[in-house]
């Protein structure tokens, strides 16, 4: 099945956009945010060390790329502080599918994978589950895309980007 055949993706992600109603600081362009923090408070690390989402603790926080990011346990916070861009989700922690075609999308910490060493992070579960019909195609897409997109604010993001 091609990867853009289906109008009621792009009409949500599309609409989605276009009911934001938050302001975006400068952080908050290029990383995604959610309750003050990177990826809504999720560690990333967990995601490579523990194979699952876990909520972080005001307890263990660390800035990187001007973003306060949080972490279960100060070991995860210091493989972060070591490492940041081994455990950064990529696209900022937006929608990895939504990079793909265009878009800036929250995402859910129950959504994700890691492909070849890196954490890509999605909108749902469904969402996901689009994503993992062609990796390599939506990462190449995503990746191409993100250069366009990346200093760009959600809402301002109103049509798909669409690669053959």
């Amino acid at each position: 099945m091609p990867l853009y055949t289906s109008k009621s993706v792009l009409l949500g992600l599309t609409a989605l956009f276009s009911a934001a109603a938050f302001t975006a600081s400068a952080d908050e362009i290029t990383t995604y945010t959610k309750g003050g923090a990177a990826i809504g408070g999720t560690d990333p690390v967990a995601y490579f060390t523990e194979g699952k989402p876990v909520a972080g603790s005001d307890q263990y926080t660390f800035e990187y790329d001007d973003v306060t990011w949080k972490f279960s346990s100060a070991e995860n916070r210091d493989k972060f502080a070591a490492e940041p861009a081994k455990y950064a989700p990529q696209y900022g922690g937006f929608c990895a599918f939504g990079a793909a075609m265009g878009f800036k999308v929250p995402v859910v910490p129950e959504a994700w994978s890691i492909v070849d060493g890196k954490l890509y992070l999605n909108n749902s579960m469904k969402v996901q589950e689009r994503f993992e019909q062609d990796v390599p195609g939506h990462i190449e897409n995503a990746t191409l895309n993100w250069e366009i997109i990346k200093d760009k604010k959600p809402e301002d993001l109103k049509e798909p980007i669409i690669r053959n």
